[in-house]
């Protein structure tokens, strides 16, 4: 099932948990529900919803010195396009420093000019 057909299905409360945890790019399932306004049991609902359909992970962790569970967003869920010219990966990605000199550099920049058109 792809995530579009997976948020279809997900409740209006389901999408704005969904939206808040890709907009933070992660959060604590204790600030989670705060945010959403609603109570700790529904956020926990929503949480677990999320995780049961594929959208997003949660991992246990200690924060405020409280159990809880942080909430980020699935990994098949992240785009990667904004590193890419053409089929070429940024390469800034990996390396420490990037010569700006570098072929590899110019090649991908090129191929980044190159897609604009």
């Amino acid at each position: 099932m792809s995530v579009s057909e997976l948020e279809a299905d997900l409740s209006d409360d389901e999408h704005a948990g969904l939206e808040l945890i890709r907009e933070t790019g992660g959060i604590h399932q204790s600030d989670f529900w705060k945010e959403l306004d609603v109570s700790s049991r529904k956020g926990s609902r929503i949480a677990e919803a999320l995780e049961d359909s594929g959208l997003i992970q949660r991992s246990d962790t200690v924060y405020n010195g409280h159990n809880t569970y942080y909430l980020e967003p699935a990994a098949r869920d992240l785009n990667f396009s904004l590193l890419m010219a053409g089929d070429m990966l940024s390469p800034f990605i990996g390396e420490e420093e990037v010569d700006a000199q570098a072929d590899a550099f110019s090649q991908w920049m090129m191929n980044l000019a190159y897609e604009e058109y």
